[in-house]
């Protein structure tokens, strides 16, 4: 079954490998059968040899996709925190103001505080990842987070409940930032997109958790069920502290350490073929040379980012900007405020407002797993182009729904239908294609701080979306806003097909070389050492 999964999500490392393998081995025992034609028992015995190399060899590939998806599953934890925080909050907040009486404006500032503040994480991130490793960051991110849970789940006022929201909201920042990092640098090219978006999958199965934990404690009293609710979202991290005692660091910053040796064991787990590990090592050590030659500090990156080169700020631009676009088209105002479009929409209860939200997370969990077997077959920008006019789509129809078809019982189900197709879309495509690019674009050196730099992006836009959505409904009406968010989520067509190049199946050394000024890659085309050499002297 486990096997069978693998297979399907693209999980494999040269596909046709086995094909190949089999191939030689085939024709190297026709060549032994014609040198020996009158000696049957040395055929059989080199048959039987080329037999059972060729079952080691499926061995060895099995147990490689399993260590390099139990990798991306475990560093994928963290974002289940975020995910489910999302989901929880939706419904929490709905409790939190009754039991603590906040008033509209402390419900905004409580839902999107999280997403901005976590930006201090993502900034930190960078620069610790670089100097404690990218595991470690990982571990750093899972002990703030449950510090800011505990004191959430405790809290005796909106004051209190305030700083364990900031204390979370950074060590979210830390995890949505370095996860994505972490998968990319310790995949194999060819499932790199599948594996890079476990994080956006895992979100997405937090979500659902927080609509379910919505759900069932709800009939608690109000006193204490908005507390069970968020208190239950320290579980993951506890798994995520036993699985950093598995998983490796990352090859890529060890050869930023000069620890080449052990980059040359993790790459060992994760590719099948010693010569291809050797040749993957080379690139790597090619494109770390000047950065660890001439050591370069944090001041020295940071000024490479501010004052980019013209394919520095191609890549900026592409991945700050899908960044953003992910948000602003309101994903994050649908998922934390579905009970109030639902509300608004004409359904009446607690209960029934949260049964609803769970169905969305349902269908936002279910279609992210469509994403990760198609990512690395369609490749990225198809499914980009499906995901950000789909939503388009979906969300005009729901602001038509909105503004002439509320408070009846057909414009419920279609209302319930078009938050469903929104959702749906996204997770899709754009959900977890804006990771997925924006770990792979940027060069070595500036890996971690422009990743995070994209998170602070991503963040920023969600908090501003989040804290100002219930005003912005009041004034324009909930059917209103989906509209202003139909017309962005136009707008990120646009750029999908000016700025988002197609990435899929390349190694990120040659990702790099295609935003190079003059440089072109063809599609399945491959760079040769001399070429990666001349990219690291250009920069």
């Amino acid at each position: 079954m486990f096997r069978k999964f693998l297979n399907l999500t693209g999980v494999q490392e040269n596909g046709s490998d086995s094909n190949m393998y089999e191939r030689i081995e085939t024709y190297a025992a026709e060549e032994e059968i014609m040198r020996t034609d009158n000696n049957n028992n040395k055929v059989q015995q080199k048959l039987a040899k080329d037999e059972d190399d060729i079952v080691n060899v499926k061995n060895i590939r099995d147990d490689t996709r399993k260590y390099v998806v139990a990798c991306a599953i475990f560093a994928s934890l963290n974002s289940v925190l975020l995910g489910y925080d999302v989901g929880v909050m939706s419904g929490a907040i709905i409790f939190i103001q009754q039991d603590l009486k906040i008033t509209e404006t402390q419900q905004e500032i409580l839902v999107g505080i999280l997403s901005i503040v976590s930006l201090l994480g993502s900034l930190a991130g960078g620069k610790t990842s670089d100097t404690i490793g990218r595991k470690w960051t990982m571990a750093l991110a899972c002990i703030v987070f449950q510090s800011g849970t505990a004191i959430m789940a405790l809290a005796p006022s909106y004051q209190i409940l305030m700083i364990g929201r900031l204390l979370a909201g950074i060590g979210i920042g830390f995890g949505i930032m370095i996860a994505p990092v972490y998968i990319a640098e310790i995949s194999p090219s060819i499932a790199r997109g599948s594996l890079t978006s476990f994080p956006e999958i895992f979100i997405n199965l937090g979500i659902l958790l927080g609509y379910i934990s919505n759900y069932v404690f709800s009939g608690l009293p109000v006193h204490s069920n908005w507390r069970i609710m968020l208190g239950v979202g320290i579980a993951p991290s506890v798994f995520l502290g036993f699985a950093l005692f598995i998983i490796p660091e990352s090859p890529r910053w060890l050869v930023m350490q000069n620890r080449i040796e052990e980059a040359r064991t993790v790459l060992l787990k994760t590719y099948d073929d010693t010569k291809e590990v050797d040749q993957r090592l080379a690139e790597i050590q090619i494109t770390a040379r000047i950065a660890n030659a001439e050591k370069y500090k944090e001041k020295a990156v940071w000024l490479e980012i501010l004052n980019p080169s013209p394919a520095i700020k191609r890549m900026l631009i592409t991945g700050c900007g899908i960044q953003c676009f992910q948000q602003i088209s309101g994903i994050d105002a649908t998922v934390y405020y579905s009970p109030t479009i639902f509300k608004d929409a004409g359904i009446e209860g607690n209960t029934e407002l949260l049964a609803a939200t769970v169905a969305v997370g349902f269908t936002k969990t279910m279609f992210i797993l469509v994403a990760i077997f198609l990512i690395d077959k369609l490749g990225r920008k198809p499914l980009l182009y499906i995901s950000t006019i789909g939503m388009t789509i979906s969300l005009f129809c729901l602001s038509f729904t909105l503004t002439f078809l509320g408070d009846q019982r057909f414009g419920i189900g279609l209302a319930i239908l078009f938050v469903c197709w929104n959702v749906a879309f996204f997770s899709v495509g754009i959900g977890p294609i804006c990771w997925v690019v924006s770990s792979e674009i940027f060069p070595l050196r500036l890996r971690a701080q422009a990743s995070g730099l994209g998170a602070v992006g991503s963040r920023v836009s969600s908090g501003v979306i989040c804290m100002s959505f219930l005003t912005l409904s009041r004034a324009i009406t909930v059917g209103g806003t989906f509209f202003v968010f139909s017309v962005i989520s136009a707008l990120s067509v646009v750029f999908v097909h000016t700025c988002v190049p197609e990435t899929k199946g390349k190694s990120l050394e040659q990702i790099e070389m295609l935003f190079q000024k003059g440089s072109e890659l063809q599609v399945g085309g491959e760079i040769e050492m001399g070429d990666a050499e001349c990219l690291v002297q250009r920069q």
